[in-house]
């Protein structure tokens, strides 16, 4: 019985051992032929990196401000007895705006002018008794004084009631009126916005490594993108430069005056401006959707010769990283990373990784104009 038992253990571990004898060749066989496996090459798109000259301008993000823009308010308290305007209109320098009820006011002006009256004959018969002798100098010096008096009063009563007429203080555009007929005013409250829109501001920040750059009389290029319609453009000139750099930033303020017929730009509008500082630097301009971005830094791939782990040759991918400079219309400006004459993958970048195979078909190409103009934009 021990025989036969022994015999039959001995025919397991033989049958064990070819089983795992044969699925050790299998792995190795699967392992070897995995290895010089090589994936099916990508489809993109290719462009050779040239150099091109840049115009060296700063571009930036800044908003309109008027030159003169005010809320018109009431000056002193009162009743609002006339609305002389229409809200959004053009108006000159002095036109009328609104009056407050003075009802009251010319009451009162009615008596100091009547009281004036009294104190100019009261001082006209003060003089005729002191040329004869009957009244004293201390006399007519009270005389004198009241009629003084009076004319005083009578100008601050005139200049109360010219208060409460609401001029324009220069030339602009309304706003939407704030104030209705018969409605109680205290000083200060508003009644429309007033902006003088023509010619206009532009506020905007650089940097303060390029404030150097920046000169008095440089011109702007700015363009704004209104609800309708393609994009104002208008052109200006760099008029100041703000004093201090703002320390949160480390930026500088920089203002723009610009012609602005027709109201195309209003304050407080989005703008994006143009500083045109005259000279050009060279650049390698790519297609925006040649370029990987990733917070460990922006690259690009570049189609080379490579080889396999057999020693095959194949054309791969090559990862290379890259500093950017600004973008113009569908272009990107690469200022180091990348050198002339490369070739340069411009779609399909998404699915790449460095030493993939790849197929180059230039059939279809991705934008690449610096001034695009889209058709439905």
């Amino acid at each position: 019985m021990k025989k036969r038992m022994a015999l039959m253990l001995g025919l397991v571990a033989v049958f064990l051992a070819a089983v795992g004898t044969i699925k050790v060749r299998q792995v190795r066989a699967g392992i070897a032929q995995n290895s010089s496996f090589q994936p099916p090459p990508e489809a993109v798109t290719t462009t050779i990196a040239r150099d091109v000259e840049w115009p060296a301008n700063l571009t930036a993000i800044g908003s309109a401000v008027a030159v003169q823009g005010v809320t018109v308010s009431a000056d002193l308290p009162g009743v609002v007895d006339t609305i002389a305007f229409e809200s959004g209109r053009m108006v000159k320098e002095g036109t009328v705006l609104a009056t407050l009820d003075t009802r009251q006011e010319r009451a009162q002006l009615d008596a100091a002018e009547a009281q004036l009256n009294l104190s100019r004959l009261s001082l006209k018969r003060a003089r005729d008794l002191r040329e004869s002798g009957v009244l004293s100098q201390a006399d007519l010096d009270r005389a004198l004084a009241e009629q003084t008096q009076g004319e005083a009063r009578v100008g601050e009563i005139k200049a109360t009631i010219e208060r409460k007429t609401v001029r324009a203080p220069f030339s602009g555009i309304l706003g939407i009126r704030h104030a209705n007929l018969g409605q109680y005013l205290a000083a200060g409250d508003r009644i429309v916005s007033l902006q003088s829109l023509d010619p206009i501001y532009v506020n905007f920040s650089v940097p303060q490594q390029e404030v150097g750059r920046v000169k008095i009389g440089a011109g702007v290029r700015v363009t704004s993108q209104g609800a309708a319609g393609p994009p104002a453009e208008l052109t200006g000139r760099v008029t100041a430069l703000d004093s201090i750099v703002d320390e949160a930033t480390r930026n500088v303020q920089v203002q723009a005056t610009l012609p602005n017929p027709g109201g195309a730009l209003r304050p407080g509008m989005f703008v994006e401006t143009e500083l045109l500082l005259g000279t050009t630097t060279a650049v390698i301009a790519l297609p925006a959707s040649a370029i990987s971005y990733a917070p460990y830094g922006d690259s690009v791939f570049v189609v080379a010769e490579m080889k396999n782990p057999a020693g095959v040759t194949y054309r791969g991918a090559q990862q290379q990283f890259v500093k950017l400079g600004r973008s113009r219309g569908d272009q990107v400006a690469v200022l180091s990373g990348l050198t002339s004459g490369q070739e340069v993958v411009t779609s399909g970048v998404f699915k790449l990784r460095p030493g993939a195979a790849v197929e180059v078909n230039n059939t279809v190409q991705p934008g690449n104009d610096p001034a695009p103009k889209p058709q439905d934009s």
